[in-house]
């Protein structure tokens, strides 16, 4: 696993070649990269690389307010490392 402070961080580790399976993102990241972009900046470099989003917010304040595609996948804030491994698994899985 590896781990990132911001987006432009995060892009930095997959331009270093690093395998990465999944990214798992914040819909809300600070230096004016949000999750939404880093995923389509991510999946640029890496075709196919799976996307988890996370949020404080509900799934439809998210969705009707632009800020992520309707079909993708998220856990919402707060969730248990239980409730995330298994949402990790089966995204995996596909």
């Amino acid at each position: 696993m590896l781990a990132a402070a911001d987006g432009p961080e995060a892009l930095r580790l997959l331009d270093n070649g690093h395998p990465v399976d999944l990214l798992f993102t914040d819909v809300v990241l600070p230096s004016g990269l949000d999750g939404r972009r880093l995923a389509h900046e991510a999946q640029a470099r890496r075709p196919g690389l799976k996307v988890l989003f996370t949020t404080g917010y509900t799934r439809n304040a998210i969705v009707h307010n632009g800020r992520l595609d309707a079909g993708v996948e998220l856990i919402s804030k707060p969730f248990t490392s239980e409730a995330l491994a298994l949402k990790v698994r089966a995204i995996l899985d596909r």
